[in-house]
């Protein structure tokens, strides 16, 4: 589409307004009375849905006066009736068929809202097949089908936006694609999923044991019943590929993502990182070598008490991420729930409409690869958390310093309560680096010293050097 002389003069104020938003100059938008209107199509009306067309609403003058566009939503899909008007959407925007929006030649973009990766999928389709831009906050279907995705939205020149993905009303992944544009990405440190922070959280702060920190999440309704997409580190693993595709040009293959979850993380662990000077957190991990090589994993993993991720607590999210130009910057807020989601949804329907009716090329994830590698598990180095539960006799930290000296890990400091001999008790050591491969080998030959009499327990360390 081309600009008229109403539009570009609506472009000349967008411009005017931002640069003088934040002066005590007001300015006054030029008289004009062919606003443009950027039509949506809404498909779901669950918690973040629902905040979606209130916040449209409360916000629509604002948004119309920043962005130079009205937005406005004509059709909203909704399985069930009542839940429309239990929301407030008037019946005749109303259709329990979601692609009556993909077919609606009058839609401009359309929110995809409804979850899952099926019908999602074919929804998101359907409508950058029938030129429609696309909004959506799905990030399993992007772990799992972004490539494909992307690829229609290049073919189609479309617009597919998914600020709501990761970290909900945190503007994280504008900032990747566009604040740190100049900038070779180093790494990437995530705390992205609130219910995992404030498990972890309340295990710290309260002394809990996994499973009532856990019970009260869900009492709290910070954890759904069904907790193990949370719990079990697969909800983070989905955001993380999709930083990982933003920062490196790639979507990491299903299945070669390194996810752990926190079902084996014990308090005592937590209580002696904390007399190391460490703290637990869920972290993502995203980083790349001096070869390019690039890991990606999410784990339990210890971070320095001192270090600002540790101090995120409960629901919260961060992202602290390194350029080579910038260096760290830290994105911190509310990962989830109604408004802060439906934040990053508005946001990317500004960015449209900020731009409309003149189209622009669509910019896809994973369309030009930036030649890594995906690094294996068993490549990674890092420290080590190790606990033993060993007999307390003579010779016993030898042995296991004897074994870690074979596989090249040296013993940075060591915590052993006071026993009386003979009896069992904790021998905790911190490592220093070593590759996993050689660190999981010590743990087997470790496990079959007479002494040790459970399984060991580990965890991983990031230092952020």
């Amino acid at each position: 589409m081309q600009l008229g002389n109403e539009g570009k003069k609506q472009s000349d104020f967008k411009e005017t307004f931002w640069s003088s938003r934040e002066t005590s100059v007001k300015v006054t938008a030029p008289v004009n009375t062919t606003t443009p209107i950027l039509r949506v199509g809404l498909a779901g009306l669950g918690t973040v849905g629902a905040s979606v067309w209130h916040r449209l609403a409360s916000q629509k003058d604002l948004l119309r006066q920043r962005a130079g566009t009205e937005i406005r939503v004509d059709q909203v899909a909704v399985r069930r009736a009542d839940r429309a008007k239990e929301v407030g959407v008037p019946e005749k925007l109303v259709t329990a068929d979601w692609r009556k929006l993909t077919a609606n030649p009058d839609l401009d973009v359309i929110v995809e809202l409804i979850g899952g990766t099926k019908d999602a999928f074919d929804l998101i389709r359907q409508a950058l097949e029938n030129g429609k831009h696309v909004i959506t906050a799905n990030k399993a279907l992007l772990a799992e089908r972004g490539e494909e995705l992307f690829q229609i939205a290049l073919k189609h020149q479309r617009h597919l936006l998914f600020e709501a993905s990761v970290a909900g009303g945190i503007p994280v992944i504008r900032a990747l694609r566009e604040g740190l544009v100049a900038n070779r990405i180093v790494s990437i440190h995530g705390i992205i999923n609130g219910t995992c922070n404030y498990i972890l959280t309340r295990m710290n702060e309260a002394g809990l044991e996994f499973k009532d920190a856990l019970a009260e999440a869900k009492l709290k309704g910070y954890a759904e019943a069904d907790d193990s997409l949370d719990v079990d580190g697969h909800d983070t693993a989905h955001k993380t590929a999709v930083l990982a595709a933003l920062a490196y040009g790639f979507w990491v293959p299903s299945g070669k993502l390194y996810t752990e979850g926190l079902r084996a993380v014990e308090k005592q662990d937590i209580l002696y990182a904390r007399k190391l000077g460490y703290g637990l957190k869920l972290l993502a991990i995203i980083k790349t070598d001096s070869d390019g090589a690039v890991e990606v994993r999410v784990h339990p993993t210890l971070i320095p008490q001192s270090h600002v991720l540790a101090s995120v607590s409960g629901v919260f999210n961060a992202v602290l991420v390194r350029g080579d130009v910038v260096g760290d910057t830290l994105y911190y807020g509310r990962g989830a729930g109604g408004d802060p989601t439906a934040s990053a949804v508005l946001s990317d329907l500004a960015q449209i409409a900020a731009h409309f009716p003149q189209e622009q090329k669509t910019r896809c994830v994973g369309h030009e690869a930036l030649h890594s590698r995906l690094k294996t598990m068993d490549e990674i180095v890092s420290r080590y958390y190790l606990r033993l539960l060993v007999v307390d006799r003579p010779g016993v930290l030898a042995d296991v310093a004897r074994v870690l000296a074979s596989h090249q890990i040296g013993i940075s400091s060591v915590i052993q309560p006071e026993a009386q001999v003979g009896e069992t008790t904790p021998l905790v050591l911190m490592l220093h680096d070593a590759a996993e491969s050689q660190f999981r080998a010590a743990v087997r030959e470790i496990a079959q010293i007479g002494a040790v009499k459970a399984p060991p327990v580990h965890l991983r360390v990031e230092d952020f050097e």
